[in-house]
């Protein structure tokens, strides 16, 4: 399990990456500030990226426009899971609520 202390932004983004369901507008610069963070991350001469975290390395694509689409959000999703790497406390759906 891979130990990162993440500021309140980055927090943030994991749990948007999270999120159920997906928005689908969180902006790719938000989630290349926390893969930077995270992960070893080298620009390949095509303009994907290569990823490495947690002991797997990823290619991913650089959006055309400003956000992820839900393909990335379904990678980046496994690719943090595998890393240890999740919202705490867990995100719940909008509306659910907790035992009392």
């Amino acid at each position: 399990m891979l130990t990162v202390d993440l500021d309140a932004e980055h927090r943030n983004t994991v749990e948007h990456i999270f999120a159920r369901p997906s928005s689908g507008n969180l902006e790719w610069r938000r989630v290349r500030s926390l893969l930077d963070q995270v992960a070893t991350v080298t620009e390949e001469h095509n303009g994907k990226l290569g990823v490495t975290l947690g002991g797997e390395t990823e290619v991913l694509e650089t959006p055309r426009g400003k956000d992820v689409d839900t393909q990335m959000l379904v990678d980046l999703r496994r690719m943090l899971t595998r890393a240890g790497i999740t919202p705490w406390p867990p995100t719940r759906p909008s509306g659910a609520r907790g035992s009392r």
